[in-house]
């Protein structure tokens, strides 16, 4: 086992494919195929599973990944001390749901640690979605909510891709809306008050189930209901349709602005958000201090 062996698995790990590893590699489809092939017979695993759609981690495989990263992790480092070699470009990724305090904590993770060279990710994307790409390492973490409703379903999938769930805060539900929303300067609102105004979601794919909401209530009916894909066009719904979502309450001026506030909601749910990752992978560096980015985020709103 070679320490360029390891780098090969942790680049096609990142692309999800051997042709584009090869690529970024600069080296041929052929050789990085044999030098992955080997690796596996010696190490008496398979790091990745192949089918038609292509090449995906095996359970042990992302086990492996992880050792790999810290091995890579640490030979750049002496590297670094003892031969004032250039550090090699940093790679880390999240896919979360749509939270202002997981962007506050990207900036500051970058503003902090972001070297000459780099390559993160920041994937605001659908709750089924961030679960696949923590499993399949696309993303090293996910953040995400339980509660009372979706928590068995969402646990059983964590379980089954070999996942766990780490707890950042439980809050109660907020509704977000305009400063200028008539209920605006209500010290908190019922949903029966909420039935005049456009209910805002972000739409789920394929996985649209009630499991897999964003938002919590999702079995409620609304009059006026409206899905959409990205957070900003949520804002600006919020803003000229004088609509209303569902969330932590948690919101960053710094980001969205003084035209979005959260108003509490008369509701007995609980909103648990955390962060996912691999049962049997240590984090990354920049993945534990992108972790206590997210600490500090939410600590400072």
């Amino acid at each position: 086992m070679t320490l360029q062996q390891l780098k090969y698995v942790i680049e096609v790990a990142a692309r999800g494919s051997i042709n584009e590893a090869a690529k970024r590699l600069f080296i041929s489809q052929p050789s990085l195929s044999n030098a992955i092939r080997e690796l596996e017979e010696e190490m008496g695993i398979s790091v990745f599973e192949r089918s038609n759609k292509g090449i995906s981690l095996s359970k042990e495989g992302a086990e492996f990944l992880g050792y790999a990263r810290q091995v890579v992790e640490q030979a750049e480092l002496l590297e670094s001390r003892y031969r004032n070699a250039k550090p090699s470009p940093q790679h880390f990724s999240v896919s979360t749901q749509h939270y202002a305090f997981a962007v506050n904590a990207f900036v500051s993770l970058v503003r902090e640690h972001g070297q000459e060279e780099y390559e993160l990710a920041l994937r605001e994307t659908r709750t089924h979605e961030i679960i696949e790409d923590v499993k399949t390492m696309r993303s090293e973490i996910g953040i995400l909510y339980v509660n009372e409703f979706n928590g068995k379903v969402i646990r059983k999938l964590l379980h089954e891709a070999g996942l766990q769930f780490t707890s950042l805060f439980t809050a109660r539900p907020h509704i977000f809306i305009s400063v200028h929303n008539p209920l605006a300067k209500q010290p908190i609102v019922t949903i029966e008050e909420l039935q005049q105004y456009p209910y805002l979601s972000f739409d789920q794919g394929e996985y649209n189930s009630f499991h897999f909401a964003e938002e919590i209530l999702s079995t409620l009916e609304h009059k006026k209901s409206i899905r959409v894909h990205d957070r900003a066009t949520l804002f600006n719904l919020l803003i000229g349709l004088n609509g209303y979502t569902i969330s932590t309450g948690v919101l960053s001026s710094d980001l969205n602005g003084n035209e979005i506030i959260p108003v509490p909601l008369d509701c007995e749910e609980t909103i648990n958000v955390g962060w996912i990752s691999h049962r049997s992978m240590t984090l990354s560096k920049l993945g534990a201090d992108y972790v206590e980015a997210l600490k500090a985020a939410i600590g400072a709103v």
